[in-house]
Order: C-alpha cells, then sequence, then structure tokens
C-alpha cells in the first residue's frame, strides 16, 4: 500500500511550486536570497519525486488523484495520475532544472539585472510547476491551463535578459507558442464535443465506441492532426522549429538550458500521454498518424543536424541539435509500440540531463573566452575551464551515440525497437545517418577547445565556481549512469507505460 504521504507527492509538489512563485518576489535581493530559495524547493520536489517513485516501485501500483474543482468531480474536476513512468520523469525534470540553475547561478548575475531576478524566479516556479502538472494530469482541461502557463513562462524567460535581440526572439517565440496552443485548444473543445467528456480514460472509452460505430471519424481525425501540429510547434519538431535557435541564442545560459532540455520534453509527453492514453495505439495507427509522426521525425532528424553544420556561434549549434534530437523522440512515437514509446521516453530522459550539460559548458566555454560565442574564439579555452570542457565533450560523446555515454543507450533502444516496424530500414538508415551528421559539427567544435592558443588563455582570468564544478560534475555522473546503468531504467519506464 501506498502511504498518505506517497499519495500526495503530485499535488504537494505542483502546489508547492505556485506558492513559492508568489512568495520570491517578497523576498529580499541581499544575498541573491529569491534565487536560493527557488532552487531548494526545486530541489524539495526533485526528493519528493524520488520518493514517489520508490513507493510505486516498491507497491507496483498506479495510482489515480482526484482533487474536485469546487463543487463538481472529475470528469468536470482536476485528476492527477501518478504511476512509475510519471514519477521517474518528475525526478529527473526537478533534477535538471535545479542542476540548471545551479550551474549558471554565476553567469545569471551576469545576465540578469538585480531588478529582474526576482521575475526569473517566479518564472522558473511556474514552469517547474507546469512540466510536473502536464507529466502528472489526466484531464484536459488541465494540461491546456498549463501548457498556456508554461507558454507565458517559457517566452519570459527569454525576454528577462536585456536586449533588442532578445524581444524579437521572445515575441517571435510567443508568436509561434500562441499558434501551437489555439491549435491544441480547437483539438480539445473537439473532443469534448464528440465525447462530452474531459478526462483521458472517459475519452478513450467514448472514441472506442465512435471507431467502432465509424461516426465522426473525419472530425476525430482533424482534432488528432490539430493536437500533433499544436503540441509538434510547441516541442519544435521540424519544420516548426525556426523559433528555436534565436531564442537560444539570444537568452540567458540557464534560460537555454531549461527551454532546450526541460520546456520541449514537458510537451512531447502532454503528447504521448494524449495518443496513448485518449485515442489510443489503434486509433493512431487507424488513422495513419503514426507514419506521419514517423516521417516527421527522420526529416526532423536529418535537417536539425543540417542547420547545425552552418552554425557558427555554439549555442545556435546546440540548438539546432536540440531540433534533431526531438526527431528521435518522435520517431520513437512514431514506431507505434510499447517499445517505442519507451524508448522515446528514455532519450527524453537523456536529452533533458544532456542538453542543459552542454549549454551550461557552452556558457563556461564562453565565459572563459571574454564572453564570445563563435566557435573560432573558444579556441584552448578547455584549459581554462576544464569542467565545461569536459562537459562539452561528454556531451557530444552522447549525441553522437558513444558507447558508455547517456545518448548510446537511447539510441540503442530506438534501434531495436525499430525491428518491430515494417519502416525499419528507413529508421536504421536515419539513425545511423543523423549519428555520423551529429558528429561532423560536435568534433570540429572538441577540437577547437582543444586546440591550445595562448592568446586566448591570455584574455580571461575567470575560473569556474565552486558551484559550477559541483554541478557539472553531477551532470557528468548522471550522462555516465544513463550510459552504462541504463537498463534498470529502461525496465521502470516500460513498466511505466505498460500501465500509462
Amino acid at each position: 500500500m501506498i502511504n498518505l504521504l506517497a499519495f500526495n507527492i503530485p499535488f504537494i509538489s505542483i502546489f508547492v511550486l505556485m506558492i513559492t512563485a508568489f512568495i520570491t518576489p517578497l523576498l529580499p535581493l541581499k544575498k541573491r536570497l529569491p534565487e536560493k530559495f527557488s532552487c531548494c524547493v526545486i530541489g524539495f520536489t526533485a526528493i519528493l519525486s524520488l520518493y514517489l517513485l520508490y513507493s510505486l516501485t516498491n507497491s507496483g501500483q498506479s495510482l489515480t488523484f482526484n482533487f474536485p474543482m469546487g463543487h463538481f468531480p472529475a470528469p468536470w474536476g482536476n485528476e492527477l495520475r501518478a504511476g512509475p513512468l510519471e514519477a521517474v520523469l518528475s525526478f529527473f525534470f526537478c533534477a535538471a532544472m535545479f542542476l540548471s540553475l545551479t550551474g549558471n547561478f554565476s553567469s545569471t548575475a551576469e545576465d540578469i539585472s538585480p531588478a529582474r531576478r526576482q521575475i526569473f524566479c517566479v518564472l522558473v516556479n511556474l514552469l517547474t510547476a507546469s512540466l510536473l502538472a502536464l507529466t502528472y494530469t489526466n484531464d484536459l482541461f488541465t494540461a491546456y491551463v498549463f501548457i498556456e502557463i508554461n507558454t507565458i513562462a517559457a517566452c519570459a524567460i527569454v525576454v528577462v535578459k536585456e536586449g533588442a535581440s532578445t524581444v524579437r526572439a521572445a515575441l517571435r517565440y510567443l508568436i509561434m507558442s500562441l499558434v501551437g496552443s489555439g491549435l491544441v485548444m480547437i483539438a480539445i473543445c473537439l473532443l469534448y464535443d464528440l465525447t462530452g467528456h474531459l478526462l483521458m480514460q472517459n475519452m478513450h472509452g467514448a472514441i472506442k465506441v465512435l471507431m467502432i460505430t465509424k461516426e465522426y471519424t473525419m472530425p476525430l481525425t482533424v482534432s488528432l492532426a490539430l493536437i500533433t501540429v499544436g503540441l509538434g510547434i510547441k516541442s519544435a519538431l521540424y519544420p516548426f522549429a525556426s523559433w528555436l535557435p534565436d531564442a537560444h541564442g539570444t537568452s540567458t545560459n540557464a534560460s537555454s538550458a531549461i527551454l532546450s532540455g526541460l520546456v520541449l520534453k514537458g510537451h512531447i509527453f502532454a503528447l504521448i500521454k494524449i495518443y496513448y492514453r485518449v485515442f489510443g495505439l489503434d486509433v493512431i495507427h487507424f488513422l495513419r498518424m503514426d507514419t506521419v509522426i514517423f516521417i516527421l521525425g527522420i526529416i526532423a532528424m536529418i535537417m536539425g543536424s543540417i542547420h547545425a553544420l552552418k552554425q557558427s556561434n555554439i549555442k545556435r549549434m546546440i540548438a539546432w541539435s536540440s531540433v534533431a534530437q526531438v526527431g528521435y523522440i518522435f520517431l520513437g512515437i512514431g514506431l507505434n509500440t510499447a517499445a517505442g514509446i519507451a524508448a522515446a521516453c528514455l532519450h527524453i530522459i537523456v536529452h533533458a540531463c544532456v542538453k542543459p550539460m552542454l549549454f551550461t559548458a557552452a556558457g563556461g566555454l564562453s565565459t572563459a573566452a571574454g564572453h564570445k560565442k563563435n566557435l573560432h574564439a573558444l579556441m584552448g579555452t578547455f584549459y581554462i575551464n576544464r569542467w565545461a570542457g569536459l562537459g562539452l565533450i561528454a556531451g557530444a560523446c552522447s549525441m553522437m551515440g558513444i558507447p558508455a555515454f547517456a545518448g548510446f543507450a537511447s539510441k540503442l533502444s530506438l534501434t531495436l525497437a525499430s525491428f518491430d516496424n515494417p519502416f525499419i530500414v528507413w529508421a536504421l538508415a536515419a539513425l545511423a545517418a543523423s549519428s555520423v551528421l551529429n558528429a561532423l559539427y560536435y568534433v570540429p567544435a572538441v577540437i577547437v577547445i582543444l586546440t591550445k592558443n595562448k592568446d586566448a588563455v591570455l584574455e580571461t582570468h575567470e575560473q569556474p565556481t565552486l558551484l559550477y564544478k559541483i554541478s557539472m560534475f553531477v551532470f557528468l555522473a548522471l550522462n555516465f549512469y544513463l550510459g552504462l546503468f541504463c537498463m534498470p531504467l529502461l525496465r521502470l519506464i516500460t513498466r511505466g507505460v505498460n500501465v500509462l
């Protein structure tokens, strides 16, 4: 049996983060108390998620938590659902958010004016709360509410760094995100009209009846397409990803790490839940959406890497690399099997840990080069900030799929899951081609930072802080853990997918 604390952890985690967002503006700026308080709360939610995962693993249950909205119970009220998959994703999301903030603590002080740091803390807490809500929610109304909260907070953490370029990037991001949110809202309205429900399981039962009777097949197809495109835009699925490099290239290092590693993944997991829990894999296959997602995933894997090859700015290069990695996740979803979904979820976790490490490393190397972001300006910076250099090298090896690194484990899982798909040749070819393309832009970046340049070394004497070193060490440890000991985690994810 699950104890009372574990039973209430999903609600407590979201509620505490929302309350923290209201408290941080009231805290004094002295000694950066709002930022420290936010980090502590996010770390606390990570511990709670780990405890929930431990409790669920021991009990073997998938629990449903009901929280009535006003006087109305579910399916009209809010409902949260927690299983092994939700618990493990929540832990890694919170852990990656915590490390993204602590690893970029010093650079945040340089990039954000003191007057805006409290706002930044508010936005970070709202983002974390929305990620957990999207992970735990079991009704589409709550999902849409937190998608909008996520959208506003994500766009705002871009513009929190002052400058004309950041305003342009944030406006472009906001417009694209609002288009995606609008499409999702229209789809939810259609589904509610067709099924009369907002709770995911209830909608699933109604959709099954509609498919048996062959009624309203076209409206169902339209609603599924709108949700896919809407969340595809918000998760930077190619060709809807043109806003991402600008948002990363102009924002703070912490914002880039959060946007790429976490915000995109929250929307992808929401899409997985809607596919799996609302429509069902049989309906997805009948409406041919699995084929569409599979093709879009392959295109994203290739085109994201091709765009990354053309970049001279390291943050923009890593941002386009994120587009390619999102393609891997959608390829796994497009396989339309439990194994494919599990492999996609594993890659979500891998990317949530590795990509913030890459952006944190890029920020450290940029600081070592005198705050320059051009790749050629980073020559020899490994010898100034070895922790950042190790982070970039480990992240590059992971993205290329080198054995013993995190990316190898998830790419291997995707490869094995592809053997049950009739398009296995295309899947394997795309996985191989994308890995080669990853090497074509990550290897030169690694060579540049390892190439000694005495002039570059003399440009700066800034050394990484102890907090930066600790954060990068934990990032590296997670990278190797996911690469060397991924099988227990993959079994846990598979178990979670089976009760999703």
